[in-house]
């Protein structure tokens, strides 16, 4: 049985509507220039526009690098990405009480949420390494 990708072109490319903000950059697992696109609004938009010619390499090298597995990284960026302050992709990962600490703090008061962009694939990929052990 063939296991599904860990990321997926579609999410990457809905993702980059919102890339401006980095948002793709952070999926395919490129927290330094997902940061550096926040921060100038995607390289003040040109960045953003190069960038969609270049998701479909940023799809490939995100696949030989995160272990796919029970937690469906597209599922669990969606809920980072548009209800992360809530805490709903920690509970989706099984982190039930820092979860409900981010619902009740506004994701540690924003900084929670920005620490997530930057490991959240590293934290499925370690909880995927250790459901095939």
């Amino acid at each position: 049985m063939e296991e599904r990708p860990s990321h997926s072109l579609t999410i990457g490319y809905v993702l980059w509507i919102f890339g401006f903000l980095g948002a793709h950059r952070f999926y395919y697992g490129k927290p330094i220039s997902g940061t550096i696109y926040f921060f100038t609004l995607g390289l003040f938009l040109i960045g953003w526009i190069v960038d969609l010619f270049l998701i479909p390499s940023m799809e490939r090298q995100a696949e030989l690098r995160f272990t796919p597995g029970p937690i469906d990284y597209d599922l669990a960026w969606l809920l980072l990405v548009f209800l992360g302050i809530f805490g709903v992709h920690r509970m989706y990962l099984g982190k039930w009480i820092s979860g409900v600490i981010y619902l009740l703090t506004g994701g540690l008061f924003g900084l929670g949420y920005i620490y997530d962009l930057w490991t959240l694939n590293d934290q499925i990929t370690l909880i995927n390494s250790m459901s095939r052990g």
